[in-house]
């Protein structure tokens, strides 16, 4: 009995290995072409509009903010209220910015997060409401409405003179604030019956896998790469609906992508991000710190009084012009020390990755900064297998 189980279990895991063997390696490794990818026509519009928010707890605009006053005044009389700016003196009122991006294929009713920035001298935006605000496009088109509680994620708080702020308390986010009116339009489809796929980063030899893979799914050579950045799909004479259908089928095959070997150097941070795939050529290094301290001490020259008073203390008038022309002289005294300490080598061997060096480069101490100059240089050289990117 327990020898024709462990058969069975052979038997199982044998299917199972198969199994996994008969999958393809882009299955395995692969990533969808819709994440590669992006469809052209079919993208974010930014939004963009101007507001007041209310209900600020003396925070808001000062008297100085001629736009706040008018844009009061304006609102009230919307409602009937005249009044002139000039009588105007809250500073519970701050003028914002109102922003927000729309996504592709947004129909009328769907809701948008808003933020709002205070383009004022407002000190804080906690605890104010947005009045309705339109938001326009690029042309000028109002697509959508906003209104709402501002959620703000900091604080002020200041008294005689003292402050104490957290994070920025002018701007704030609307969650879900912003209504759609009108619907985005995204066209897909040209006259032809293409669609086309925009790579996010453009490269010859993925562009050809993109376009290999799809015409191996759909039996047919209907993508080719244009170039680059871009892959065309012909789809022919179909329904609308067929298309997307396609589209989507089109965005879950899976290809091997290239990766390009890369390090990004943020120099205001200090920060390194290395791929494990870059290699570096055969390399010496050598760092040696320089260190120049320089003191100075101020001295002061005093006369002698001797020259000055006589011995009762009192000015020898027959001494006068001279004593005149005799002052106190601050005089600086300045020392200089160099100091070189001995040079730091490393010796790296052909095929030695980033990661490898960096770890090198921090047993000998050295800083942050000291080792984005280091593989700045070995870019320079010609030695560093990968882009190196500097933000």
């Amino acid at each position: 009995m327990q020898h024709r189980q462990t058969k069975r279990m052979s038997v199982l895991l044998c299917g199972l290995i198969c199994m996994i063997l008969a999958v393809p390696a882009s299955a395995l490794n692969g990533i969808k072409i819709g994440t590669l990818t992006r469809v052209e026509g079919v993208r974010d519009n930014d939004l963009v509009g101007y507001g007041i928010v209310i209900g600020l707890s003396g925070s808001g605009d000062s008297r100085r903010s001629q736009a706040t006053l008018q844009s009061i005044a304006n609102t009230l009389q919307k409602f009937g209220v005249s009044v002139s700016s000039d009588e105007i003196s809250s500073r519970n009122v701050a003028a914002v910015m109102v922003t927000a991006t729309i996504p592709a294929f947004s129909e009328k009713g769907n809701r948008l997060d808003v933020n709002v920035s205070s383009i004022g001298d407002a000190r804080s935006l906690v605890g104010g409401t947005l009045l309705l605000a339109p938001l326009r496009a690029i042309n000028g088109q109002v697509i959508a409405v906003a209104q709402g509680s501002v959620s703000v994620g900091g604080y002020t708080f200041d008294s005689f003179g003292n402050q104490v702020q957290k994070n920025h308390p002018t701007v704030g986010v609307v969650p879900k604030g912003g209504l759609v009116e009108y619907a985005t339009t995204d066209k897909v489809l040209d006259e032809q019956g293409h669609f086309t796929l925009l790579l996010k980063e453009p490269d010859f030899n993925m562009a050809s896998k993109i376009a290999d893979a799809i015409n191996q799914q759909q039996q047919a050579n209907v993508a080719e790469a244009v170039h680059a950045g871009k892959v065309r799909i012909s789809l022919g004479v179909i329904a609308a609906s067929q298309a997307f259908r396609t589209i989507g089928l089109v965005q879950n095959i899976t290809v091997v992508p290239e990766s390009t070997p890369r390090i990004v150097i943020n120099e205001r941070t200090g920060t390194i991000v290395a791929g494990g795939a870059v290699q570096i050529d055969n390399v010496t290094i050598t760092h040696g710190d320089l260190k120049i301290r320089v003191d100075t001490n101020y001295l002061v020259s005093q006369p002698d009084s001797l020259l000055i008073y006589g011995h009762g203390g009192v000015s020898a008038p027959v001494n006068q012009a001279y004593n005149e022309n005799i002052r106190s002289v601050v005089v600086p005294d300045t020392k200089i020390q160099v100091e070189e300490s001995r040079n730091k080598s490393v010796t790296l061997g052909q095929g030695t990755k980033v990661s490898d060096l960096i770890s090198a480069l921090n047993d000998m101490k050295l800083s942050t900064r000291d080792i984005i100059s280091i593989l700045q240089s070995i870019s320079r050289a010609g030695a560093l297998h990968g882009e190196l990117i500097v933000q």
